[in-house]
C-alpha cells in the first residue's frame, strides 16, 4: 500500500461489549422493552461507538465544505454560480440556516472554501485552501485530475485532523451550485439506481428544469462510459468515479468522513448531497459505515435510494432539502435525548418496581 494512501488506513471497530450492556439497561429502565423506539437503538449505537455505557453527545462539530461546479454553466440550477461564495460570507456572518442551528446546539462550526469561483479571499474565519476556481463541465470532461481528488480528500482530513479526541459527532455540510447534478452523476455511476429515478429538483428547478438536468448528467454518463474501457481495480474505482464527476467539496467531505471513522468519532450523515459523499466513503473504505448514523430523509427524490443502498434507516423526516448539513444539526437534539434517557431514567430496582 502506497503511504500516501492513508483513506486505506483501518477504521476502529465499535465496541460490542458495551453495545451488550447498553441493550441490557434498556431492558431494565422502567419502561416496556422496545417502547422508545429508534431512540433506544441510537443510545446503544453511540454507546458501541464511544465505549461508554453512559454516551453523552455534549461535544459536536461541524464542518461545511464550499465548491463551485462547471456543470452549472449548462443552466442546470435555479442559481448562479456567485450564490456560492455569497452563502460562505454568509455561513461566517451567522445569517445561515446551519449558522442558526450550530449556535442553537452549541456546536462549532467550521467553513471550508474547496474550490469556489470566488475571485477574492474570503479572509479569517473561513478555512481559504481552494483546490481550484471551481470543477470543469463534467459534461464534457472530468470534473478534476487524480491530483486535484487526492488534495479534495486530504483537505477533508486535514478538518479532522485539527479536532481534539473529546469530539464525540461530526457533521460534514456542503454548498455547490450545481452539486446535486454532480451528486446525482456521481449516484448513477456508482450504480445505486438510474439517472432518471435519482434526479430532482436541487434548488428548486421545475419539471423542464429537472428533464434539462436529467439530459445534462446522462451526457456526463455517455462521456464516462466512453472514456472508461477498462475500468480500474479495486480502490481505484470510487476515487476515479469522484475524479470523473465529483465536486471538491464532495470530494472533501467523502475525505473528512473516511478520517473521522478512523479515528473512531461518530458521524452525523446529513442529506442527498451528503449521503452519496458517505456512499463513496464506504466504497472506498468499508469500516467506515461502522461509524455512521443518517439524520434524515430529505425531499430529494433520490436520497431514498441512496440511503437503501447503505442499508441506512433515517432519524427524521421532515421534508427538508437545504444542505449545509442542516437536518443533521436538527437531529442532534434526537441524539441528546436519546443519550439522557439511556443514562437518567430508573431502572426498576431503583424504583422498586416490580419488572415481571
Amino acid at each position: 500500500m502506497n503511504m500516501n494512501d492513508w483513506f486505506l488506513n483501518r477504521c476502529p471497530s465499535i465496541d460490542e461489549d458495551v453495545a451488550k450492556l447498553a441493550q441490557q439497561r434498556q431492558l431494565q429502565l422502567t419502561k416496556p422493552p422496545g417502547s422508545l423506539g429508534r431512540l433506544e437503538q441510537v443510545a446503544v449505537a453511540l454507546s458501541s461507538m464511544q465505549s461508554n455505557i453512559a454516551p453523552t453527545v455534549d461535544n459536536v462539530e461541524i464542518a461545511i465544505f464550499a465548491g463551485d461546479h462547471g456543470v452549472a454553466n449548462e443552466g442546470v440550477s435555479a442559481f448562479p454560480q456567485a450564490v456560492t461564495g455569497e452563502m460562505v460570507k454568509n455561513f461566517v456572518r451567522g445569517g445561515a440556516a446551519i449558522s442558526v442551528i450550530a449556535k442553537q446546539i452549541d456546536a462549532g462550526l467550521t467553513v471550508v472554501n474547496a474550490g469556489t469561483i470566488n475571485k477574492e479571499d474570503f479572509g479569517a474565519p473561513v478555512i481559504d485552501q481552494p483546490i481550484a476556481p471551481g470543477t470543469e463541465n463534467i459534461a464534457i470532461q472530468p470534473a478534476m485530475t487524480n491530483s486535484q481528488c487526492m488534495a479534495a480528500l486530504a483537505l477533508g482530513k486535514s478538518i479532522i485532523d485539527e479536532y481534539t479526541d473529546n469530539i464525540e459527532l461530526v457533521i460534514g455540510g456542503e454548498m455547490g451550485i450545481g452539486n446535486t447534478t454532480s451528486a446525482t452523476a456521481l449516484a448513477a455511476a456508482f450504480g445505486i439506481s438510474t439517472a432518471a429515478k435519482l434526479v430532482g429538483p436541487g434548488t428548486g428547478l421545475n419539471r423542464q428544469g429537472v428533464s434539462h438536468k436529467l439530459k445534462i448528467i446522462e451526457k456526463a454518463l455517455m462521456r464516462l462510459q466512453q472514456t472508461q474501457q477498462q475500468p480500474p481495480q479495486h480502490i481505484d474505482l470510487p476515487i476515479n468515479l469522484l475524479g470523473e464527476l465529483g465536486g471538491f467539496e464532495i470530494v472533501a467531505l467523502v475525505g473528512f468522513y473516511i478520517c473521522a471513522a478512523q479515528r473512531g468519532m461518530t458521524i452525523l450523515v446529513d442529506g442527498f448531497i451528503s449521503t452519496i459523499a458517505a456512499f463513496a466513503a464506504c466504497q472506498i473504505n468499508t469500516g467506515v459505515r461502522q461509524w455512521m448514523l443518517f439524520s434524515h430523509s430529505s425531499a430529494e427524490p433520490g436520497h431514498q435510494l441512496v440511503l437503501q443502498s447503505l442499508s441506512a434507516q433515517p432519524l427524521l423526516s421532515l421534508g427538508m432539502r437545504l444542505g449545509e448539513g442542516s437536518g443533521a444539526a436538527v437531529a442532534v437534539n434526537l441524539l441528546r435525548c436519546a443519550c439522557a434517557l439511556q443514562n437518567d431514567m430508573a431502572t426498576f430496582a431503583e424504583a422498586e418496581i416490580p419488572d415481571s
